[in-house]
């Protein structure tokens, strides 16, 4: 074949072109926006943010006339989803870490619990004419949950010492992160002697 049997580009009726392009006049610069009696405008312009009797949109102003609501994003169905599910994979962290906060905030009460009992236990056998269940004026000074393990490792005639021992609860089940707390507490004995 040769090259002056086949057609050239220039020489086929192209067909016209489907896009159609609207030219929207500028907004005037002025502080002030003269009113304009009303236009019908065509719809590709009103979904640009324009309105009828307006002279097209303002610079810097998106649909709704707000300024900087061009700039903003408006997240549809689909991001929305890919939030909530990022923030689904994150609950089971942030989770954790609230119960382990949780178990140490309950680990060091039942520390000051231990100590309050013996102390308790300790002052109560030390007096002159002591209780005759001084544990159980320890168990007393405390919490109902907490059950202090109370003994007196140590009597003699001059000081008492009590030692409270307490099981820590734990949030996660079957999990036991901590030993019991133990806490000791040593009195005087008071004078007997007129």
């Amino acid at each position: 074949m040769t090259s002056a049997l086949r057609p050239r580009p220039h020489d086929v009726p192209q067909p016209p072109s489907p896009v159609r392009v609207f030219a929207v006049p500028a907004a005037p610069v002025a502080s002030h926006v003269l009113p304009q009696p009303a236009v019908s405008r065509p719809a590709a312009v009103r979904a640009c943010g324009g309105s009828p009797g307006a002279a097209g949109p303002r610079p810097g102003r998106g649909p709704g006339g707000s300024p900087g609501a061009a700039l903003r994003w408006r997240a549809g169905p689909r991001e929305r989803g890919v939030a909530s599910l990022e923030y689904l994979g994150m609950l089971p962290f942030l989770l954790l870490i609230a119960l382990a906060g949780i178990q140490l905030g309950i680990a060091a009460y039942c520390g000051e619990q231990a100590g309050t009992a013996a102390r308790t236990a300790a002052r109560t056998a030390a007096q002159h004419n002591p209780h005759p269940d001084a544990a159980q004026a320890g168990r007393d000074a405390v919490s109902d949950w907490v059950h202090p393990d109370i003994a007196f490792p140590e009597d003699s005639e001059s000081t008492v010492r009590a030692t409270a021992t307490v099981h820590v609860p734990s949030v996660f089940p079957g999990v036991h992160l901590f030993d019991p707390v133990r806490r000791s507490a040593t009195m005087p004995k008071e004078d007997a002697t007129p």
